[in-house]
């Protein structure tokens, strides 16, 4: 059986402004290597609040949340900023690709943050990053030069530059036509099924989820069906 690589237990988030309310329930499920799992729900039942949770970016919660087997609770910032960009790639709906540097160094930037590898290795990696995506082709083009598709696509090889341990993916087919949703589907379950990447995907796209291994349905803030 593959590892556990993220286990989320009795997660429970109330916001306070003014009146107290609980966004989440108790959430508890846990994510094994090449796990390829979607998270739905209507909008405002806690998904994306649930994702922040687990991506480390939320610190304020009852519950305990393990990756890769190590509490994440207690941890000081700069730890926690240590796990996102070693152990998380993150997806988001919108790619946030800056337009004054190439395609090739946008993918570099998370790797050259990292610091363990030379500039020139990054660059490889990042290449070859661009060429598991099929668009090595437009890695010397700006981000303004590219279709929207082929955007994301960026985004995707750049969370994948220091090869985390699961990619994180905030609606990442909500702002693509039906074709390109379809290529980027593609992309996250080849990662899933050929490199035995874990990832977890908070999607409107019911059409998505449904080709997923597993899928993880919230109603307000309580996970309803697993």
């Amino acid at each position: 059986m593959n590892e556990i690589i993220l286990e989320a237990k009795a997660i429970s988030k109330s916001f306070h402004d003014p009146i107290t309310v609980q966004v989440l329930k108790e959430i508890s499920f846990s994510m094994h290597k090449g796990d390829f799992v979607s998270v739905i729900g209507k909008s405002g039942c806690g998904k994306s609040t649930l994702l922040y949770i687990l991506s480390t970016m939320d610190t304020d919660y009852e519950g305990d949340l393990l990756i890769d087997n190590v509490p994440m609770r207690n941890k000081k910032e700069a730890e926690l900023a240590k796990v996102r960009n070693e152990k998380i790639g993150f997806v988001f709906q919108f790619h946030y690709l800056l337009n004054e540097f190439s395609v090739l160094r946008n993918v570099m930037l998370p790797g050259l943050k990292l610091g363990i590898h030379s500039e020139k290795e990054v660059e490889e990696r990042a290449y070859q990053k661009l060429k598991i995506l099929g668009i090595e082709n437009e890695a010397f083009k700006k981000p303004n030069q590219l279709s929207g598709g082929q955007k994301q696509r960026v985004a995707i090889a750049r969370a994948l530059i220091n090869n985390p341990l699961i990619i994180m993916g905030d609606e990442p087919t909500g702002n693509l036509d039906k074709k390109n949703s379809e290529i980027v589907f593609n992309i996250f379950q080849e990662l899933a099924e050929v490199y035995n990447q874990s990832l977890l995907i908070v999607t409107h796209d019911n059409e998505f989820a449904a080709q997923t291994h597993r899928i993880i349905e919230m109603e307000d803030g309580k996970i309803i069906k697993m």
